[in-house]
């Protein structure tokens, strides 16, 4: 008997997205981003975003259907985001999926959005369970064992601000624009990470938990005086303060994870490895540190392609798939979430990251 095939629908944030799905064979997968609407205002506006989904999301479906070459009647589930993110883009495509699944008469799946980043590895991989994820993004980052779709144990998280929301403030605070990830990156490549010292936050404190907030006040008061001292900010300065952000960045997460994969390594996994997935897993500076590490513990590395880092409905419905497959399913009782933790044991993070659209 062949896998199912299921319909994914992600909007978290500002991406609407649709993908089908059967088994690990990623059939369609359209992503229609917002960057356009939002660029103006230096970060996502809820109330546009989730106006914008509403208007997208049935495209979204109709194209992705095309490219698969399937009908709406072939579909054999439906895997919606069901949280955490921003709640009026969440809202929309739960009651889309809700809709969709009532008329074809298929199981609806809620998924967690951070669940489905976590489980990207065994999409792409086939990764066994447990392993050691690296789940990093604009508005979340932690570490996890995942044991199981549902089993997630936390190890650290941040308790400000994210990795991808840290290098949105940078770029709104040097004049690039966004998304912050991918203008930093770019501007680094021509700069000097050695230039400007920036702290490493809670490397001095055991355990795996991060800080960003004060990396970002950093930069903010290097610039400040750079144009204190000279008048402004030259090509050459912006380029020094991105790399050396940067670099702050990957060394904390990789000393961050060299504690992590101490603590999963004490379960004596069978096949020990390290995956890391999220928006921030793009950056081509931090993928190459972590790798570097796990060669020297003597771990697997992955990461997905660089489509299935940012957000996208094919990992949703692959979640979704996994889930169905526990016997997992949901009714029209289904509900949109702003929070939805996938360590439901652990004691919630303090600090203004606990607000972030996908905390």
């Amino acid at each position: 008997m062949s896998a199912p095939l299921i319909l994914g629908l992600e909007s978290s944030c500002d991406d609407s997205a649709a993908a089908l799905l059967r088994g690990r064979s990623v059939l369609a997968s359209v992503v229609k981003g917002q960057s356009e609407l939002h660029a103006d205002f230096g970060g996502v506006v809820p109330e546009i975003a989730a106006r914008a989904h509403a208007e997208r999301l049935d495209l979204c479906v109709e194209e992705a259907l095309a490219e698969a070459g399937v009908t709406l009647r072939d579909v054999d589930a439906i895997a919606v985001t069901a949280g955490p993110g921003l709640i009026g883009g969440v809202l929309s495509g739960v009651m889309l999926a809700k809709g969709l699944a009532t008329g074809l008469e298929v199981p609806l799946v809620g998924v967690n959005h951070l669940a489905g980043h976590a489980l990207t590895p065994r999409l792409t991989d086939d990764l066994a369970y447990p392993y050691l994820m690296l789940l990093v993004s604009g508005g979340h980052c932690q570490f996890l064992i995942v044991r199981g779709v549902e089993d997630f144990t936390r190890l650290g998280g941040t308790i400000d601000d994210a990795p991808g929301e840290a290098f949105d403030k940078t770029a709104r605070l040097l004049g690039l624009p966004q998304p912050g990830g991918p203008s930093v990156e770019a501007t680094a490549r021509e700069g000097t990470e050695t230039r400007f010292r920036f702290p490493r936050p809670l490397l001095d404190r055991p355990g795996c938990d991060l800080s960003f907030s004060g990396l970002k006040t950093a930069l903010l008061r290097q610039r400040d005086q750079l144009i204190a001292e000279q008048g402004g900010l030259h090509r050459q300065d912006v380029a020094d303060l991105c790399a050396g952000f940067q670099a702050a960045v990957r060394d904390v997460l990789a000393q961050k994870a060299r504690r992590a994969i101490a603590v999963y390594m004490d379960e004596t996994p069978a096949a020990p490895a390290l995956a890391v997935a999220g928006g921030v897993a793009a950056n081509l500076t931090l993928r190459g540190a972590l790798e570097a590490l796990c060669a020297e513990t003597g771990l697997r590395f992955t990461a997905p392609p660089l489509r299935l880092c940012t957000d996208n409905a094919a990992m949703i419905a692959y979640a979704g798939g996994e889930l169905l497959a526990a016997g997992v399913t949901h009714d029209m009782g289904l509900s949109a979430r702003p929070r939805w933790p996938l360590d439901r044991l652990a004691a919630p993070l303090v600090g203004s990251g606990k607000k972030g659209a996908k905390a």
